[in-house]
Parts: structure tokens; sequence; C-alpha cells
């Protein structure tokens, strides 16, 4: 089996159903040539639509999502329902075999309580590979929502970056965020082909790094020095990018190990 590629997608590019389609058509491709593919998805804006419905407020500090328990129900049939069998439903239509799952399923990933005042959020750990290898193994791709629980059942939310850093971690696969912008901007306002850890922090105390790309740099970071390879952060919007990253080609902006 080839080193499995984890993709993260955001709950932006479900705006966009010719958008997701043209990522599925890649990801075919790429399984054409036998690489393992698995995705992992958040979906906050609609989340934050449906909780709008329901007559709540969502609130978010340093771009993660105080999960509330009174929201938990709302959140999970958001990410674990809405998004994540809207997205199965979207590769089958490519002929990809694609499992819908959650990331305590096959007790894939371990979850405990994040900082309280984040309430119903869970912080990830690779615990158990054997469903997802033979999944992946069997040439199906599997769709992860980022929701969990914890020891005692209790569903969390779990940022999405930091889930497809657990699942890249579980399978020891490579990385990519695909977000709805080309990649990190430098304090001049380009897109960097690459980003080290002081330079982030630094870019981060100037406020040029703000808002959820602070979690998306900073789940990359960790997932960069753990993985001991370099992590990309890109855009969905050019999906076909994806095979020349395969022969080493940049592709937004590499964030490189912590070392």
């Amino acid at each position: 089996m080839s080193t499995p590629l984890v993709i993260k997608i955001g709950g932006a590019i479900m705006e966009s159903p010719q958008a997701l389609i043209e990522l599925f058509k890649v990801v075919k491709t790429l399984q054409n040539t036998n690489q393992a593919i698995i995705i992992v998805h958040g979906g906050g804006c609609v989340a934050d639509e449906l909780l709008a419905k329901a007559g709540y407020t969502s609130k978010k500090v340093n771009g993660l999502r105080v999960s509330e328990p009174e929201h938990m129900a709302i959140i999970t049939g958001a990410l674990a329902g809405t998004v994540n069998k809207a997205l199965v439903a979207s590769a089958n239509t490519v002929g990809i075999s694609a499992v819908g799952l959650a990331l305590h399923d096959g007790q894939m990933i371990k979850c405990t309580p994040a900082e309280e005042f984040l309430g119903c959020v869970g912080v990830p750990k690779a615990n158990n590979n054997a469903f997802i290898n033979g999944l992946v193994a069997s040439n199906n791709v599997a769709i992860i929502s980022s929701i969990g629980s914890l020891d005692n059942g209790q569903l969390v939310n779990v940022n999405a970056d930091d889930a497809a850093v657990a699942i890249s971690q579980l399978v020891n696969g490579n990385l990519i965020l695909l977000t709805d912008v080309a990649g990190v901007k430098g304090a001049s306002g380009e897109y960097l082909e690459s980003l080290n850890y002081n330079d982030a922090q630094q870019l981060i105390e100037q406020g040029v790094i703000d808002g959820g790309m602070i979690a998306k740099v900073n789940a990359a970071f960790t997932a960069a020095t753990q993985l001991r390879r370099s992590i990309a952060v890109a855009s969905w919007k050019t999906p076909e990018q994806l095979i020349t990253l395969q022969q080493g080609n940049v592709f937004g902006t590499r964030i490189e190990p912590n070392c």
C-alpha cells in the first residue's frame, strides 16, 4: 500500500458543488495510480447555519469554535450527518467507493477534553489503525468527520485541522490542508512557498496570520514536526495541482518541520 495522502477540506467547499466534484475527480485519478486517499473534513459554515436556525449563537476564540453542550446535537448532525453524507454522495458520483466515518469509528482516534472554556471539544490522539488500514487496502476512500468521543462516550467536536493531523499520524501519511485561499500570506501580502516555525510565530505576532489560519498553521507545524515531513497548506480551488504535488512540485505553502 502506498503512503496514504490525507486531505483535509473545510466546510466552505460545500458551497461550491462543482468544485467538490472537481476535487473528487482528481481523487479518483490519484486512486487510479494506486495512491491511497483519506479525507478529513470540518463543516463549520453548515453548523453555524443550523445553529442560527435553532436560535443559537456560535462563539469562536482564536479561530476555535466554542461547542456548548446544548449545541452538540446540532453540531454532530451537521458534521457527521449532513456534511459527511453529502461528501460521500458526491464521491460516489465519480465512481469512488467512499465510506463516511467519525473519528471514534473503529477506535481510530481517542479524544481527551480540551480546555474547559471551549465546551464539548476534544483533543484527538491516534489510537488504532487496523480499521482504517483495512478500508484503504480495499481501495476505499474514508471520509472522516471531525466528531469524536471521550472515554465516557460523550461526543465532542474536534478542530478539523487537528483531526487531520491525528489521522495522518495514525496512518503515517502525508497531509495537505485544503482551504479557500492559495496558501499562507507573508507580511507583504504574497503567498509564501514555504514557512518555518520562527517566521510563522513572528507573522502571528504581527497579526499577518490571524483568525482560523492560526489554528491551521499551528496544526500543520504539529503534523510536520511529528511526521518529520513538510505539510502543504493550499487551495481546493485548484485541485488538479494535487497531481503535480506527487511529482515534487510546489503547491500552496509548505510548512516545514520545527527541528
